[in-house]
């Protein structure tokens, strides 16, 4: 037995430091958390000062055992958690569950895994920092009475199933606030002039008119005075300037600019730059800190120095501007400069590149710009038009790395040198047009952009983003996806050869992609709690407390009295929202009468979803019931109106027969479909249901007909329920409700019933699988002074989130 014992989250990440460390130290992983607060309403005593109760998670039973045999027998251990909260926590758990003996027990921390950044750690271990453990444990606790307390409401007084976080409520808050601000713009309409010039051997010169015209009348004048105008370069006028480098990445700006130049999810940059780090090619990927260590500096400098040289150097120290940032810590960076390349994988690959060069591009030269801006009169009008451009003196950093933005145009990107011209010079006009524009609404938020409004607005914390950005997802509060654009009319006036033509043309607009849309049930939930819970949602009170776990991280205020300055009137609030009735709080809009029977129709929530209802409930058996439909993707319970309620009311409908049974469009839960002999078969998104032939859906049968054909494989007659089909990812086998991997040395049209269930009963069953257990809503969260009895955990993911 070795006489050392180091415990890291990870395996990969043990594995990485033991070969650093040598024979005289094992190093074991804890697989992340490996206690929490136990599940049910007895969690937190909150008589006593809000006293948690911790166990140990069922799946950690076995991790636990493990890991207090390797302590028992060594002489030291070192706890090497991450160096955050969550980590800090991580590791006093531990001490905690394996009842570690102080003397014997060290804290050790470092931001990158390197020999040398590991043997630093071991030469300098510390004591376990309690106040950042108070504060995690903070957080926890005061999420558990949130969610525990509010959840239950939810259930009672809107729809069952629903759940409320904290900051998870909040973000969606940003989303639906934005959504609204959208649907209340009204565009206004502008006229842009631009001009293209004909130069010498072909080349065009482009310009355009600084400001815009209000009006097409304004606009049509200004066209037709030019007609027979003469042009000329009455100034040149040279300006140099320079482009910054970027800071390297912390947390935030990583997941914003893998999300702008890789397409990637901000969870999937987390998971992607985890695997970096536990690699020891990257520093710890959660931090909010822009420093750069000397070390670091040295290396970024020796590696620019050496590849493009010495006047390519720039040295900068970043500084952080949130004030609770941690400078210890470093921002993101590779381990090691002279590594241009570092991954298992493409998006390990292309992650790490993009690292490297923001990384490096920080300590380079600033770029060297010069600005020409060329002004061009017209004899008939006191206007100038001006063509803009610059060129690149020296291009410093630019040669390793551009920053993205949101706001990135196709201009901006084209944006290149003028080509040569003289004051005084005459042009020849080409064409010049006034178009018509229209201003535009503030942008949906991506994942990205999401992430950049929370950090500005100081909600959450850079281990919280990713989490939270996915959790909205999972619950269905918000949805990432793409949507059409639609048509757009505008007019355009051109001159051309001294003659004007005023015409209307048409656009597509506000086609969106990977966008965040907030769903009916976002926006019900979102008017409860600002109604009824207007502190659990306000944006300056979710920041306040991020600063209040701050104070607690630094010693300077008292969790427990920090939790119950809220609970108090939280509480009270929750059981005055238990008075009030589930009718005063769904979304109910009367939209008007149908014009053919003259029944109401209004829009509301139903057991499904939004929906639209014509006609009303009755007792009476005998009455006709009301008809239903649900509203269609981009349709909101806000503001739908009776004519669009009139068009889903069209459906279902019969498209027509198949095989002597008929064939029905309709819109269901998840999108349109045709029914047609007991089976559904979706209709894509560029077909419309309420426009879809009889041939076209007779098309999409037999498609799915042919797909169903070719899924098959072979079945048994020992069991119809067992079969070996083709999925998404290959061949597996189907037995019964478990779908069970295909060994890569097996046949699938050679395996034998008795290898199937041999194969099946060798496959674990996921947790869940099975009957359906009735939904129970979560119970309220009270006072106990006794210590609860535990309950069964759900299991836990082995990394750290």
């Amino acid at each position: 037995m070795s006489k050392n014992l180091v415990i890291v989250e990870s395996p990969a990440k043990a594995k990485t430091i033991e070969g650093y460390l040598g024979k005289d130290y094992k190093v074991a992983s804890s697989y992340g958390h490996v206690r929490d607060l136990q599940k049910g309403n007895n969690a937190i005593d909150i008589a006593n000062g809000f006293t948690p109760t911790y166990e140990v998670s069922k799946d950690k039973k076995e991790v636990i055992r493990d890991l207090k045999k390797l302590a028992k027998a060594a002489d030291t251990i070192y706890l090497a958690s991450d160096d955050d909260r969550e980590g800090e926590a991580i590791s006093w758990h531990l001490q905690e569950t394996l009842k570690l003996e102080e003397s014997k027990t060290k804290r050790i921390v470092f931001h990158e895994i390197t020999k040398n950044a590991i043997s630093k750690a071991i030469n300098n271990p510390r004591a376990l920092n309690v106040d950042l453990v108070n504060a995690q444990q903070a957080r926890r606790v005061l999420d558990r009475l949130v969610g525990f307390e509010l959840s239950p409401i939810l259930w009672k007084k809107i729809k069952t199933g629903l759940s409320a976080g904290r900051v998870q409520s909040v973000a969606v808050r940003l989303v639906v606030d934005r959504e609204r601000e959208i649907d209340a713009h009204q565009a206004v309409s502008a006229f842009k002039v631009t001009a293209e010039f004909s130069l010498d051997k072909g080349k065009i010169l482009s310009a355009e008119l600084p400001a815009k015209f209000k009006t097409k009348e304004e606009a049509e004048t200004f066209v037709n005075d030019c007609v027979g105008a003469s042009y000329d370069i009455k100034n040149l006028e040279k300006k140099p300037g320079k482009k910054t480098p970027a800071p390297p990445f912390t947390t935030s700006t990583i997941q914003q600019e893998a999300s702008r130049k890789l397409g990637f999810s901000v969870a999937r940059t987390m998971s992607v730059a985890q695997k970096l780090y536990e690699a020891g090619k990257i520093s710890y990927m959660r931090t909010d800190s822009l420093n750069l260590s000397d070390e670091a500096i040295a290396g970024a400098k020796n590696e620019i120095t050496s590849s493009y040289g010495e006047h390519f150097v720039k040295t900068r120290k970043y500084k952080t501007k949130n004030a609770s940032a941690q400078e210890a810590h470093e921002a993101i960076r590779p381990t090691n400069f002279s590594d241009r390349s570092a991954g298992s994988d493409d998006s390990e690959r292309r992650l790490y590149e993009l690292i490297w060069k923001r990384a490096i591009a920080s300590q380079m030269a600033d770029a060297e710009i010069e600005k020409t801006v060329a002004t061009i009169g017209i004899s008939t009008r006191k206007e100038h038009l001006t063509a803009t451009g610059e060129v690149v003196k020296f291009e410093g950093f630019l040669t390793v790395y551009t920053e993205s933005t949101d706001d990135d145009t196709e201009e901006e990107e084209n944006k290149g040198m003028l080509p040569p011209l003289e004051i005084g010079q005459d042009l020849d006009l080409n064409i010049m047009k006034a178009k018509e524009g229209f201003t535009r609404h503030a942008a949906r938020y991506t994942e990205a952009s999401l992430v950049k409004k929370m950090e500005e607005m100081g909600i959450g914390r850079p281990s919280t983003y990713a989490p939270t950005i996915s959790t909205i997802q999972r619950r269905e509060y918000v949805v990432k996806e793409a949507r059409d654009g639609h048509e757009r009319k505008y007019a355009e006036i051109t001159l051309q050869n001294d003659k004007v033509v005023s015409s209307e043309k048409t656009e597509i607009t506000g086609a969106e992609k990977n966008k965040l849309f907030p769903t009916n049930i976002a926006m019900i939930v979102n008017d409860f709690l600002v109604d009824y819970f207007p502190n659990v949602i306000d944006y300056s009170f979710t920041a306040n407390v991020e600063k209040e776990f701050d104070e607690i991280a630094h010693g300077l205020k008292n969790w427990n009295a920090m939790i119950e300055s809220f609970y108090g009137g939280f509480h009270k609030t929750v059981e005055e929202t238990e008075q009030v009735e589930r009718s005063e709080i769904g979304k109910v809009r009367e939209l008007g009468d149908d014009p053919a029977t003259g029944k109401p129709i209004i829009a509301r929530m139903g057991r499904f979803g939004a929906m639209v209802q014509m006609g009303e409930t009755s007792e009476d058996e005998e009455a006709e019931k009301p008809k239903y439909a649900s509203l269609r993707k981009g349709q909101f319970l806000d503001n739908i109106t009776l004519e669009d309620a009139l068009e889903l009311f069209k459906l279902p409908r019969q498209v027509g027969e198949l095989e002597d049974k008929v064939m029905t469009a309709a819109i269901g839960r998840f999108g349109p479909y045709i029914r047609h002999d007991g089976k559904f078969v979706s209709i894509p998104k560029d077909m419309d249901p309420l426009q879809i032939t009889a041939d076209e859906a007779v098309e999409l049968i037999m498609a799915k007909r042919k797909s169903d054909a070719e899924k098959f494989i072979k079945g048994f007659d020992e069991n119809p329920d067992v079969q070996v089909l083709n999925g998404r990812w290959g061949p597996y086998i189907k037995f019964e409700k478990k779908n069970v991997k295909i060994p890569k040395d097996k046949e699938p049209t050679e395996l034998t019933y008795a290898e199937c269930v041999d194969l099946a009963e060798k496959t674990p069953d996921k947790k869940g699988r099975g009957a359906t257990a009735k939904k129970k809503a979560p119970a309220k969260t009270t006072a106990k002074a006794t210590k609860p009895k535990a309950t069964k955990p759900k299991t836990t993911k082995a990394k750290k989130k």
